[in-house]
């Protein structure tokens, strides 16, 4: 009988259970580390795809060489698994942080990302065979049978805490302070089963190691837990030229708000950021706005659905309309309507348009709302986020298309914003084409947005191309005929070109924007 048993006795049953329990704890705590790295991966660059494939296929490669490592560290599995489960705490608990660091400062990520996956992978394969072990030494079984109980208490703990990062952690603690209290949670759960279960089968110096390390980590964690609000302030000036007046992360995406000082006797530029992309800048967002909506509001315009714009400042323009009966706004998170609703410089820039009488807020995504949507719609603006993600690729497909048909009136008319015809214009002919398959005829135009460069836009209806003109209720800051005519030309080298669509088998328009995205 080796000495664990014998110090183990006849609490076999408790022990194991203890140990499965621990396993559940570990197994949680694991996949809490791999979500939380692909979320902060999505949140800097917006690629969850990608995110999500490097993270796994490094993790679980990674999990199959700790598993190899660990086999000589089994003559000493409970020393050996206390090691590993401080080790484990302390990266994976200050993985998240150390990944936005390596981004803000040093522009590592991809370096940093890989290299984070792979400890933590390589320290949670170490796991398996040091708990197997201990779980042996508990009380001995049949391989099958003790495999059967251990992945049964890890996969558990996988649903868990896969379950517990987006409905628990996320909205309570965010995503660093979530990885440090699961890091310590871990260092605590590992340290139990070896002084709790095997403590009497260690020396009084081993017993003494494991106590130090732990407390080590668990302090090493609470220091970073106490300073992240520090270190994320800082970051952020790295990552914005101007100062940030309001920052969250919301369960959908980092909201960032920037604000600079006046120049001369000129207005202030206040500027939000989605996940690191300018959504508008205040000196010259009328620009954009007013080419977005006012050539789709020249014609029947009672009853207006905007899908995306949150901010309230496309809200702004259709409002502009006397003739404008009823509104609806449909956007997917709600702290960005709460923000454009509270915060005083938004509300000033969009005229509280989102408190308009006429105006129903409605908190979905778009695709799933068009879905069950009833009645018609004289005008549709369709301001949502470039398709340079995977969650937004299915906003610019021929199905989300046919869905904003079929709830447009026969006279109706509907305008997309379709990104750079100049930085990307082969996603401009996608899209373009994109709302053609649709069944919808088609008219391109663009302007010139210094925030942005050249911007393009595609206004449509059922009935084939609408014209493009205007016929505001006062005179714009901006668009004028003359303006709206030049803005159906396009150089030489930016023509439009055919294109197929992009749909939801086939998201072409993804690959398009994140490969020519990315030469700027």
């Amino acid at each position: 009988m080796s000495t664990d048993v014998a110090a183990l006795g006849t609490y076999s049953r408790p022990a194991r259970t203890g140990l499965l329990f621990a396993t559940f704890v570990c197994a949680a705590c694991g996949l809490v580390y791999e979500l939380a790295l692909i979320a902060q991966g999505s949140y800097l660059l917006g690629d969850s795809v990608t995110q999500t494939s490097v993270v796994l296929a490094v993790m679980v490669f990674a999990m199959g060489m700790g598993s190899l490592a660990a086999k000589p560290l089994q003559r000493r599995a409970a020393l050996s698994f206390a090691a590993v489960e401080a080790a484990l705490a302390l990266v994976g608990g200050l993985a998240v942080l150390a990944l936005y660091v390596s981004f803000a400062w040093w522009d590592l990520y991809w370096p940093s990302l890989i290299g984070i996956a792979f400890a933590v992978g390589a320290l949670i394969g170490a796991e398996i065979p040091l708990l197997m072990t201990l779980l042996q030494r508990i009380r001995r079984q049949d391989a099958g049978s003790a495999a059967a109980d251990l992945f049964a208490a890890d996969y558990v703990g996988a649903l868990v805490g896969g379950l517990a990062f987006p409905f628990l952690l996320l909205p309570l603690l965010g995503q660093l302070r979530g990885a440090m209290t699961v890091g310590a949670l871990n260092a605590i759960a590992g340290a139990a089963v070896v002084l709790g279960l095997f403590g009497a089968a260690l020396s009084r110096r081993d017993r003494l190691a494991v106590g130090a390390a732990t407390l080590a980590v668990l302090a090493v964690l609470g220091v970073a837990f106490a300073g992240s609000g520090v270190v994320q302030r800082t970051a952020r000036s790295q990552l914005y030229a101007d100062p940030v007046v309001h920052a969250e992360t919301s369960a959908y995406q980092n909201i960032v708000l920037t604000r600079s000082a006046p120049l001369s006797a000129g207005a202030p530029d206040i500027r939000l950021f989605l996940n690191g992309d300018l959504q508008f800048s205040s000196l010259d967002e009328y620009r954009y706005h007013e080419a977005l909506v006012h050539p789709v509001m020249d014609g029947p315009h009672e009853r207006v659905l905007v899908l995306g714009g949150g901010d309230g400042l496309a809200l702004r323009e259709v409002l502009r309309y006397p003739g404008v009966q009823q509104v609806v706004e449909v956007e997917l998170d709600p702290a960005v309507v709460q923000l454009a609703r509270t915060e005083p410089a938004l509300v000033e820039l969009n005229d509280g348009s989102l408190d308009d009488p006429r105006v129903r807020v409605v908190v979905d995504d778009a695709f799933r709302w068009l879905r069950d949507a009833t009645g018609e719609f004289d005008a549709v603006v369709v301001d949502l986020p470039d398709p340079d993600a995977t969650a937004t690729a299915k906003l610019y497909s021929t199905e989300f298309y046919a869905l904003v048909r079929e709830v447009l009136a026969p006279d109706g008319r509907v305008v997309v914003q379709a990104g750079s015809p100049y930085f990307a214009p082969r996603t401009f002919s996608c899209i373009l084409a994109t709302v053609r398959s649709a069944g919808l005829g088609a008219v391109p135009y663009h302007v010139t947005v210094p925030s942005f460069g050249d911007w393009g836009f595609v206004l449509a209806a059922p009935g084939g191309p609408p014209p493009l003109t205007i016929d505001p209720p006062a005179p714009l800051r901006f668009l004028t005929d003359e303006v709206l005519r030049a803005a159906a030309v396009f150089p030489a080298d930016r023509e439009p070109q055919p294109s197929e669509p992009s749909t939801l088998d086939d998201p072409r328009v993804l690959r398009l924007a994140t490969s020519e995205w990315r030469r700027y």
